[in-house]
Parts: structure tokens; C-alpha cells; sequence
């Protein structure tokens, strides 16, 4: 059972949205946030990227950076900037791109459900990364932003979002990079009531996108129970702030590589060696995207290549090993071109969907990289059922768009 409350959310009044709201913290580096915040004194961006008040070139780590996350938290709430809710509300959080609308829960998710594995994760994090998180949770006693989970399908629940969303939302702006944000404030109590107890009927929640921040949430939740001789288990700090999508609402964009040498073969060669276990087909200069599972798209020397992997060269009930970036990674990355960790590799990128192949191309026709690989997106069911099965997916395999927007409401710790 999922175990969720709602919450006195922190957020702008509706005049200041689009001045307060911004990008997550963990998609831009500190020049772009100190860029998109200039001349606005709003922008959350001061708060989740403090950094950017001091001198350029500024450890976004030193302690005088975190201090001023807690300076300027205060000083927003003290300027009206943002203000919290006078009773515990659920939230509706949409998103529109491309003419496609998913819409999600805003609720408190429970630490010890992350603790217990009910909250079930599909990547690795870095200690690092979810240290620095930490603090900014720790320092600030509260959730700045969402992480973002999806649940199973859910008809009750899916009522709920419809009857809500028909009224009229709190906010409703486009940010700049044209994707529409969506918001509505849930006040009856028989329709907060019936989303606690749907989502006490969903055994399991799953991290989408966020692991990092997910588990900086937790961790501080969990230090914080640890450190009260008198924790009950239903204080504030025993949650955190989460947008819970269904599944189904829910679109995984493909993840895509780019690498700098072909591990001193020629193109020839490297196709030759391909042809070992993909059947390849050379598509010419027009665009070619994968149209299925265990079909790729190579771009090569100005040529797009279709490279179907030919049978028995995966393991179909393996749930890692049939995926598509198991496949590349271990027949063509690691046989071919010697890239064994992808996570520390300096011959080797990744591309978001998101940027199209046209990225790919320009990577390659601009002599940073010698190819490209596309893949063909994850669906959620295997995200899900890989998070089931207790496996973790291999680096750089999801990517999701849009990202949920920072600043849209915040959840205290107190």
C-alpha cells in the first residue's frame, strides 16, 4: 500500500508563477540558471541554485552557497513570493507538449515506503549527488521540488483528475521553452479522502525521473526520524514531495549515444564487424528513426543505417538483457568499440530524444564524434517491470519530457 498525505503546500501567489517558476535544478548548469534568472529577483533559480548570486566561477558546493538557498527561502516567503496554504491540500499537476496533456497527483509520499522498497527505483545513485541534495534539504527543512513517480492505472483516481481538471486552474502559462503547465488546487475533503485511500489500494509507486532526489528526500526524513526520542511516525518530515503520474499518461523518449572513434577501425571495418551480429541495411541521407525493439539507427559517415539484431543474440527472458541499450551496449559499445563503463567514458555521450536526430547529425557531420546510435525508447511497462523484478536499468537508458517545473509548490519539513 502506498502511504501519502496531503500537505500545506508553499507556493506563488497566482500573478508571480512565471516569474517564481523554473527549470529543475539538475538540467541546466549555473551559467544557463544565472542567464535565465537575470533582472528577475523572483526566479527560484535563487534558491535552487544559489550560486548564481555570487561571482561566476563560484563552488555551487562551498557553504556560503547553501546559506544563501536558506537566506533567500526565507526572504521569499517574508516578500509574499510564496505563501503557504492555509489547510492540507492534493494538487493536480499537468503538462502539455505536443499537443499531448499528462496529468499528475501532487501528494506527500512516505520516507519509510523509499526505506522499505515500496517506492521502487530502476537506476543507481551517486553517494556525491545525493549528498549535495541533502543538504539543501537538510538546510532548508523542506522539499523545493517534486520528484517524479508514476503509479499503475487507476479508474477511481482517473475520475478524480477528470472531475478536478474540469474547473478552472490555479495556474496556467506556457514557459519558455513551449511546454504548458497546468495546476489546480483540491479542496473538497471527500475528494482529498478518496485519494488517500485509492492510493492506499496501489501496492507499489515507481521513480520515474528523480532517483537522486528521491533519495536525498528520504535519507533526510529518515535522519530526522532517527534523531526525535519522541517520533511517532506522523510528523511532516516523515514525507516528501512528489507529482505521481498513471503509467499510461506517461511517454519515454528515447536516450541516444554519440562517440568520438571507432576504437581504430575503419567505417568499413566497423561495419563488417557489425554485420556479426545485426542485420544492416544502409538507408541513405534521409533521417532514419528505429521502428521497433532490437532495431537501431546508426548514423556513419554521412549515411543513416538501419541495424536490426539478428536472433539469438539477446536473451529474451532476461529483463535487462532484452533491452535495447544491453544490446548495443554489449554487442556494439563494449564488443566493437571497447567502452565497458558508460559511466565514466570520455569517448563516449549521450543525447536526449528531446533534441532530435538532427543532434546526432551535427555531432557527427562536425567532426566531435565518428557516430551516432539511436535507440528505440523503453516503454513504462518494462521500466515497471524491471523496478518488479529488482533489477537495475543500465546508464542513460530513460529520458522523459517534459520535466515537471520547479516552483510550482513546495513541501516544509515542520
Amino acid at each position: 500500500m502506498a502511504r501519502i498525505k496531503p500537505f500545506r503546500g508553499v507556493r506563488p501567489p497566482r500573478e508571480l508563477i512565471t516569474e517564481v517558476a523554473s527549470r529543475p535544478y539538475d538540467v541546466l548548469n549555473s551559467e544557463e540558471a544565472r542567464s535565465e534568472a537575470a533582472g528577475n529577483d523572483k526566479s527560484l533559480y535563487h534558491i535552487i541554485k544559489p550560486e548564481i548570486d555570487f561571482e561566476p566561477g563560484t563552488d555551487e558546493h562551498d557553504p556560503k552557497v547553501y546559506d544563501r538557498a536558506v537566506d533567500n527561502f526565507k526572504a521569499f516567503q517574508n516578500n509574499g513570493w510564496l505563501v503557504q496554504d492555509d489547510k492540507e491540500h492534493y494538487y493536480i499537476y499537468a503538462q502539455t507538449m505536443d499537443g499531448r496533456t499528462q496529468y499528475g497527483i501532487v501528494i506527500a509520499a512516505n520516507v519509510d515506503d523509499y526505506m522499505t522498497g515500496r517506492i521502487k527505483k530502476h537506476e543507481l545513485t551517486r553517494r556525491d549527488k545525493e549528498e549535495d541534495r541533502m543538504k539543501h534539504v537538510r538546510i532548508n527543512n523542506a522539499n523545493i521540488e517534486p520528484v517524479f513517480f508514476a503509479f499503475p492505472d487507476n479508474e477511481v483516481l482517473d475520475k478524480v483528475i477528470k472531475e478536478v481538471t474540469a474547473g478552472t486552474p490555479e495556474y496556467d502559462f506556457t514557459a519558455p521553452d513551449g511546454f504548458g503547465h497546468h495546476f489546480w488546487v483540491i479542496n473538497d475533503p471527500k475528494t482529498i479522502e478518496t485519494i488517500t485511500e485509492e492510493f492506499a489500494k496501489i501496492p507499489d509507486l515507481y521513480i520515474a525521473d528523480g532517483h537522486h532526489r528521491t533519495a536525498a528526500a528520504a535519507l533526510v526524513g529518515n535522519e530526522k526520524a532517527k534523531a526525535n526520542p519522541n517520533h511517532r511516525g506522523d510528523e511532516e518530515y516523515n514525507y516528501f514531495l512528489a507529482v505521481a503520474f498513471p503509467a499510461s499518461h506517461l511517454k519515454i523518449i528515447d536516450y541516444n549515444r554519440v562517440v568520438k572513434d571507432l576504437n581504430g577501425l575503419t567505417p568499413e571495418e566497423f561495419i563488417e564487424r557489425l554485420k556479426e551480429n545485426f542485420e544492416v541495411k544502409d538507408m541513405g541521407t534521409e533521417e532514419y528513426r528505429p521502428d521497433s525493439l532490437h532495431n537501431f539507427s546508426l548514423y556513419l559517415g554521412g549515411h543513416w543505417y538501419s541495424l536490426t539484431a539478428l536472433p539469438g543474440r539477446y536473451n529474451d527472458s532476461d529483463p535487462i538483457g532484452v533491452l535495447d541499450v544491453t544490446i548495443s551496449s554489449d554487442l556494439i559499445l563494449r564488443d566493437i568499440l571497447g567502452i565497458t563503463d558508460l559511466r565514466s567514458d570520455k569517448r563516449i555521450d549521450f543525447v536526449g530524444g528531446i533534441r532530435g536526430l538532427g543532434e546526432l547529425k551535427r555531432r557527427v557531420d562536425s567532426g566531435e564524434m565518428a557516430m551516432a546510435l539511436a535507440l528505440y525508447p523503453v516503454s513504462m511497462k518494462q521500466l515497471m517491470d524491471i523496478a518488479d523484478s529488482g533489477n537495475i536499468m543500465p546508464p542513460k537508458t530513460t529520458w522523459f519530457e517534459p520535466k515537471l517545473r520547479s516552483g510550482l509548490v513546495i513541501h516544509k519539513l515542520d
